[in-house]
């Protein structure tokens, strides 16, 4: 074995284990792919955020100007750096405010005229419990909208069922999960 994928809710968590982290795992705080090195040490990396841009920037428009990023795990903050490397401000959201997030039941119809990109980061509408989705008042989206969620099982979830009815251009997170592969296997064999 080269090395391995990381998942939710290990991304954070699995970083006291690791010898060394890159330099943007570190900046990211957050691991999702580990290289066994030559001398038996473990080295973190962030494929995610790299995933997570290449699949996002073919649907960006001018008028897609700041994102909400629910979420505050392991996989938000990749989602966050790939934001920040693509200049697009963004506000946390979570159950609970806190310093720079936001709790969900601040979310109204000027939220959605202020963020037109809203990324799902959360395992909510996961397999099995695909009836499930965000707590977001989903009539406020509009085909200036994009909603993606890093899910991709199933390939269209509740959170992207309710953006699409609105007209919102929706993403699942399959091709992150192939680009965030294919930059891991680099890692892995480089």
């Amino acid at each position: 074995m080269k090395g391995l994928n990381v998942t939710i809710p290990y991304k954070e968590q699995v970083i006291p284990f690791l010898d060394k982290l890159s330099r943007k795992a570190a900046l990211i705080g957050a691991v999702n792919t580990i290289k066994f090195t030559k001398n038996g040490k473990l080295k973190g990396y962030n494929t995610d955020y790299y995933g997570f841009k290449k699949s996002l920037k073919p649907l960006l428009e001018p008028h897609h100007k700041k994102a909400l990023i629910l979420g505050t795990g392991g996989a938000s903050k990749g989602v966050a750096f790939a934001l920040d490397e693509l200049d697009i401000p963004y506000t946390f959201v979570s159950r609970e405010a806190k310093e720079n997030i936001i709790d969900y039941n601040l979310i109204n119809a000027t939220t959605f005229d202020n963020f037109q990109i809203i990324i799902n980061c959360t395992p909510v509408g996961t397999s099995p419990n695909i009836e499930a989705c965000p707590d977001l008042p989903y009539e406020f989206f509009t085909e200036k909208h994009i909603a993606y969620d890093l899910i991709y099982n199933p390939a269209e979830t509740q959170f992207l069922k309710n953006a699409k009815e609105r007209g919102a251009v929706i993403k699942n997170g399959y091709d992150m999960l192939i680009f965030q592969a294919e930059k891991a296997w680099k890692i892995w064999n480089k």
